[in-house]
C-alpha cells in the first residue's frame, strides 16, 4: 500500500497542480515515507515542488516537547532556509503573515483517531485560515491506527477547545483526510481542499485493522510509542484529567494507569463484577511502576496495563472509552472519597475540570460519581451519540 505522501512523490500528474506554486508542509516526526525519509526532505528533493515554509503542530515539527502545554518557538530550517512556524507557540491558529508564505499547504500528519489528539484541531484551524486567505489545503492521507469503530459522547455546544474541535465523539473512526471533509461540511467552509488518498488501504482488515503492520511505527508525539497505545488512547487519554498516573515517566505511557494508594487487583475485580462486557477485546495485567517524572514521580504505583495486541485483541469488541470509564467507576466504588479528578488548567481551559474538557461535557464524570448509576446508564448516554456520528460521517469516508 501507499500513503498519500508516497503517491504524491511517485505520480507527476498528482503533483502537476503544484507547478509554479509556493508549497508549505505541516508535519511532525512521523511524517515519513515507507523508507523513513522525512516528508520535508522528500518534498525538497522532488522535482516541481518549491517549498516555501513549514509548520509544526503540538510537540513541534521535531516532536521534542514532552508534555502538554509546552510551547515550541518559530525557527528557520538550517538546511532549506525556509521559515518553520509553530502552531503550538505564540499562536494556535496560523496568522495572516504565516498564510502569506505559501499558496498550497500539504498536511502530512499521522493522527491517532481520537478527538482530543490536537492534530485534528490544527487541521480545522488551517482550513479556516485557508478559507479566509484564499489558500489551498491538501491532506496527504495516512491510516487511522484505531480503525473504523466509534465510541464516546458528542462534544456539547460551548465545550469547544483545542482538544475539542467540534461535536465529534472521542474515537472518531476517520482518517485525517476524511476529517477534513467533515469539517468543511459541518462548518460550511469555502476552501480549495483535496485529499491525496492512500492506495490499498482497508481499515477493516486483519491484522492491523487500520494500521499496516509492515510499516515502522514512528511516534507522532512523544508519548505515542506504539500501536497498542494508539488503540487504547481514546480511553486512556482521560487519565490526563485524573490524579492517577497514565504512565508518563515510564516506557509505556497511555497504555496503563495506577497510583501509590490503590489496590489494582481489587480494582480489576470490581471492574469484572460491575461491567464484565466492557473488558472484552484486550488482555489486562496488573503492573507496578515508578514514574521518573509527572504524576507520582519517584513513587511505586500499583495499576493495570491494557494489551490490545496479538491474539488478545478483538478489534470490534474492544471499547477503550468504556473500559477506562469502568476503571474510574471501580475506583470510585471501592474508594468513595478518593480524590480522583485533577483540578488544573488543561489545554489553556481554566474554568472547567480537565476530565470534562477532555470529554466535551460532564456526563462521564457525573456517571462515575453517581453511586447509583449502572453500566447501562452510560450506554444510554453514549449509544445515541455514536449512532448520530456514524450516520453524519458516512458520506465523508473515502475507503
Amino acid at each position: 500500500m501507499k500513503f498519500g505522501i508516497e503517491r504524491l512523490l511517485a505520480d507527476p500528474a498528482l503533483r502537476a497542480p503544484l507547478e509554479g506554486k509556493r508549497v508549505a508542509l505541516l508535519a511532525h516526526p512521523a511524517s515519513v515515507t515507507a523508507d523513513l525519509t522525512h516528508s520535508l526532505d522528500a518534498l525538497a528533493a522532488c522535482p516541481g515542488i518549491r517549498l516555501s515554509a513549514a509548520f509544526g503542530p503540538q510537540h513541534g515539527l521535531k516532536g521534542d516537547k514532552q508534555d502538554n502545554m509546552m510551547e515550541t518557538p518559530d525557527e528557520v530550517d538550517p538546511r532549506l532556509g525556509i521559515p518553520v512556524f509553530s502552531l503550538y507557540g505564540e499562536v494556535r491558529r496560523p496568522s495572516g503573515q504565516m498564510m502569506s508564505t505559501f499558496d498550497v499547504v500539504l498536511v502530512d500528519l499521522q493522527d491517532l483517531g481520537c478527538r482530543i489528539y490536537t492534530f485534528v484541531t490544527t487541521l480545522l484551524y488551517m482550513l479556516e485560515a485557508a478559507a479566509e486567505h484564499g489558500k489551498a489545503v491538501w491532506v496527504l492521507d495516512r491510516p487511522n491506527p484505531a480503525g473504523r469503530p466509534v465510541e464516546g459522547t458528542l462534544l456539547l455546544p460551548g465545550w469547544e477547545s483545542f482538544v475539542g474541535a467540534g461535536p465529534m465523539v472521542m474515537r472518531h473512526g476517520l482518517t485525517l483526510g476524511e476529517m477534513g471533509h467533515w469539517f468543511i461540511k459541518h462548518y460550511n467552509l469555502d476552501v480549495d481542499y483535496r485529499v491525496i488518498k492512500m492506495e490499498g488501504y482497508d481499515p477493516e482488515s486483519a491484522p492491523g485493522f487500520g494500521w499496516p503492520t509492515d510499516r515502522a511505527w514512528i511516534n507522532p508525539s512523544p508519548n505515542a510509542p506504539n500501536l497498542s497505545m494508539a488503540r487504547a488512547y481514546a480511553g486512556t487519554v482521560m487519565l490526563e484529567g485524573a490524579t492517577l498516573s497514565e504512565g508518563r515517566g515510564t516506557t509505556r505511557p497511555l497504555e496503563l494507569f495506577g497510583a501509590p494508594d490503590i489496590d489494582a487487583r481489587a480494582v480489576l475485580g470490581e471492574m469484572e463484577r460491575f461491567a464484565p462486557q466492557w473488558l472484552a477485546g484486550t488482555a489486562i495485567r496488573e503492573v507496578h511502576f515508578e514514574p521518573t517524572f509527572h504524576k507520582h514521580a519517584g513513587q511505586l504505583c500499583n495499576g493495570l496495563q491494557f494489551h490490545p495486541e496479538l491474539g488478545f485483541y478483538d478489534h470490534h469488541a474492544f471499547r477503550p472509552w468504556r473500559l477506562q470509564a469502568l476503571a474510574f467507576k471501580a475506583i470510585r466504588r471501592i474508594y468513595p472519597e478518593y480524590d480522583l479528578w485533577r483540578d488544573f488548567p488543561y489545554e489553556y481551559v481554566f474554568d472547567k475540570l480537565a476530565i470534562d474538557v477532555i470529554n466535551g461535557g460532564p456526563a462521564l464524570r457525573e456517571w462515575v460519581d453517581d453511586a447509583d448509576s449502572k453500566a447501562g446508564d452510560l450506554d444510554a448516554i453514549a449509544a445515541p451519540d455514536e449512532a448520530e456520528w456514524l450516520e453524519g460521517t458516512r458520506t465523508c469516508r473515502l475507503y
